[in-house]
């Protein structure tokens, strides 16, 4: 049981460390994709971006066809502000 609760514990701070590494990667990748990719949703997985979508949800389905039971993120590509308060497009797969 102790070893059980330790192993998701661990999970849990990877798929953190995982979903900041993506946002650090973006906010660096951002100036050169934002006239390409404007308005769209880059998926990231391990420190880079996979793929751009016209919608969360194709990003969301996509990740999760492919990423299944893996970390990944989806971030939109614009250079405005976003106040996403307690929603994040962050998943964390449990």
């Amino acid at each position: 049981m102790i070893a059980e609760i330790a192993k998701r514990g661990y999970q849990m701070d990877d798929q953190r460390h995982q979903v900041d590494d993506n946002y650090k990667a973006f906010q660096t990748l951002l100036p050169s994709i934002i006239a390409l990719h404007q308005d769209k949703y880059a998926l990231m997985k391990d420190g880079a971006a996979v793929g751009f979508y016209s919608t969360l949800e194709d990003a969301y389905m996509t990740a999760n066809q492919f990423y299944k039971d893996q970390p990944f993120s989806v971030q939109k590509v614009t250079d405005a502000p976003i106040d996403l308060g307690f929603f994040s497009h962050a998943v964390l797969v449990r």
